[in-house]
């Protein structure tokens, strides 16, 4: 009779732990989704961004062609490999901040109503991605605690739960956002 009922209670916290580790994986799972939400709409809006600098800095053009390749190789990573595309976007970020300290050496493009308009659409991804960012790490952080602490660790490692990695920015200088202003 208290074999059963040990039994039981330990099935039930199989149960129990099993569930939190599933609950935590698809938060970090669905965080990542919003980050990727975010690189979208700002990849989408770089060809409308260099082809208005375009128009004024025709001599920039290497500066401008830099930064759609790195749009196209951010784009090129695969969903899932988080550390690869925080290098990729880090890298693209200084090339958008490159972007925008052209604008400030031509005042008729600072003046361009339509490229005011694509610095406010930046900006305003740039914040929706550093709250996308805030999240999936958060998330990632209560997966990476449930996978590694007792007594959860004892139902991640054998149904094959993993920690996962945050979204992090490696080189210092990627870490200021482009200065996006008139």
């Amino acid at each position: 009779m208290y074999f059963l009922i040990a039994l039981a209670v330990i099935v039930l916290a199989v149960i129990f732990f099993y569930n939190g580790l599933v609950k935590a994986r698809q938060m970090a799972e669905e965080a990542w989704s919003g980050i990727d939400v975010q690189l979208k709409r700002r990849a989408d809006l770089i060809p409308n961004l260099v082809e208005t600098v375009k128009g004024y800095a025709a001599h920039e053009k290497q500066t401008l062609e830099q930064v759609i390749e790195l749009r196209n190789r951010a784009q090129a990573i695969p969903a899932g490999d988080v550390q690869a595309r925080s290098a990729a976007e880090g890298l693209l970020g200084q090339a958008l901040g490159r972007i925008m300290a052209i604008a400030e050496a031509y005042p008729d493009l600072k003046a361009s109503e339509n490229f005011a308009e694509l610095q406010r659409a930046l900006d305003n991804i740039e914040g929706e991605l550093q709250m996308a960012r805030r999240y999936y790490n958060g998330a990632a952080r209560e997966l990476n605690i449930k996978v590694e602490s007792f007594p959860s660790n004892l139902i991640a490692g054998p149904f094959g739960f993993q920690k996962k990695p945050f979204f992090e920015i490696d080189n210092p200088a990627d870490r200021a956002l482009p200065s996006v202003k008139f």
